[in-house]
């Protein structure tokens, strides 16, 4: 166990126990559905669009309306 898990463990076992309750419940649906690891390819491709985003670059309205009329929405 980590020592972030830990430390939320810690925080939520001095909540109300319906509310333990329902974190523990939420948290045993994520574990079952846990998301697949983004591939590296991904990873860099998310980090280059928010170092595109830092920098102030936006896509121009008309470009994304084009783009969603050319793909029939």
């Amino acid at each position: 166990m980590t020592k972030l898990f830990e430390q939320a463990v810690a925080a939520v076992s001095q909540l109300p126990p319906e509310a333990q309750d329902d974190l523990a419940r939420l948290m045993l649906a994520l574990a079952e559905d846990a998301p697949e690891p983004l591939a590296p390819n991904d990873v860099a491709a998310i980090a280059e669009a928010e170092a595109e985003i830092a920098r102030g670059e936006r896509v121009p309205a008309e470009l994304v309306q084009a783009f969603w009329r050319a793909h029939g929405v």
